[in-house]
């Protein structure tokens, strides 16, 4: 079972479970170019387990001998209620609050199976492949469609986002998700990744902000 637990920016435990982490590809326009992917019409959805998340501020480790281990920065959503085929109030309504995740990604490994039409887990959903910072309460979000957030890997900015530039605004995104997949008190929503991924190695040193409210220091072992 995952040591990881949610908590809020002061460092007090969200009593919430630890659930899935429902992620969200394809979400920003210039991330879609500079993988050359097609521009989706609907969310394209995957999962990760509860055993993929780690604490962000945790030193953050690599799987070993298995290619390039890519660094994906995205706005996560914890939830607090149930939500199934959900309005767009009841979707709102179920937000606990605002954090940052990555999502680690096995790239050579990743592009390998959709060569052979399989599915990404193997790429995607290993152990401790989603290191989770705190969660800023959602009465303390100004605006969910200007939230600004940046990383930077040894002093250099590798990826800048906003949520005004998601082809799927975060409460959309949860409406529909819940078409699919019903959401339960601490499930995660990660909402896609802005340009600028690129490999991790041993060593790199992480800087990840967002803005206003939190930034999170961490190395790559």
């Amino acid at each position: 079972m995952s040591r990881y637990k949610h908590i809020d920016i002061d460092g007090n435990n969200i009593d919430l479970p630890v659930g899935k982490i429902v992620c969200v590809g394809r979400n920003y326009l210039q991330h879609i170019k500079e993988l050359d992917n097609e521009i989706p019409t609907e969310p394209l959805l995957f999962n990760k387990p509860s055993t993929a998340l780690s604490a962000l501020n945790s030193p953050i480790i690599i799987p070993k001998n298995l290619g390039s281990c890519e660094h994906e920065l995205e706005v996560a959503v914890l939830v607090k209620t149930r939500i199934c085929r959900a309005s767009i109030k009841k979707a709102g309504a179920a937000i606990w609050g605002i954090g940052l995740g990555l999502d680690l990604t096995l790239r050579d490994v990743q592009s390998a199976l959709k060569k052979q039409g399989h599915p990404w887990e193997r790429s995607k959903a290993f152990d401790s492949s989603c290191p989770m910072s705190q969660f800023i309460a959602i009465e303390q979000v100004k605006n969910l469609s200007n939230i600004d957030f940046c990383l930077c890997v040894n002093n250099q900015l590798r990826q800048h986002g906003n949520s005004r530039n998601m082809l799927f605004p975060i409460v959309k995104l949860l409406k529909n998700i819940s078409n699919t997949f019903t959401l339960l008190p601490g499930d995660i929503v990660m909402t896609g990744t802005p340009k600028g991924v690129a490999a991790l190695t041993t060593g790199d040193r992480l800087f990840i902000d967002l803005n206003e409210h939190f930034s999170v220091r961490t190395d790559v072992i």
